[in-house]
């Protein structure tokens, strides 16, 4: 399986759109890559990121390889959504495409690539953050970033024999 995901789409989720500095940007990046490096190590596929390049970018397309993952900079004058629907293209069959973008969800729609929302997509990772013995607690202020709550938060054996005898009264 192949993600291209829709990278500033799936770090915008759940937060206001803010003008961010170049290097807030930059970490906001990079704790995205880790988040998405620890899936993909868990879930043994292949992922590329597509981030805009449009309107402050290179005159070529830009590609880099961080952490295992596939970084896209979308050329000057091009936007990421238009990247994002000619890799679909190019890879076909067993790729998959995060974005919340109506346009790119209805392009690869029509040519029979599943699409996952960037909602439904966050969530995932946090689920797959917590197998693999990390908990993500995303937070509107904090983005991404990983913090380790407390103990499960299962009953106690005490606690189940409670409330099963409340349900009996």
């Amino acid at each position: 399986m192949h993600l291209i995901i829709d990278g500033y789409n799936l770090l915008h989720v759940g937060r206001l759109l803010t003008q961010l500095t170049s290097i807030e940007l930059q970490r906001e990046r990079d704790r995205l890559i880790d988040q998405l490096s620890s899936y993909r190590q868990l879930k043994g596929c292949e992922i590329t990121v597509v981030f805009d390049g449009w309107q402050g970018g290179w005159d070529i397309e830009k590609r880099e390889r961080k952490q295992g993952i596939e970084l896209v900079f979308s050329k000057l004058g091009e936007k990421a959504d238009e990247v994002i629907k000619r890799l679909a293209k190019e890879k076909g069959t067993g790729t998959v495409v995060v974005t919340s973008d109506r346009e790119v969800s209805r392009y690869a729609e029509r040519i029979s690539i599943p699409v996952i929302s960037s909602d439904q997509f966050k969530e995932r990772i946090a689920t797959s953050a917590v197998r693999i013995g990390k908990d993500v607690e995303l937070d509107e202020e904090e983005g991404w970033g990983l913090r380790r709550k407390g103990p499960s938060r299962r009953l106690s054996k005490k606690e189940k024999r409670a409330r099963a005898a409340l349900k009996k009264l």
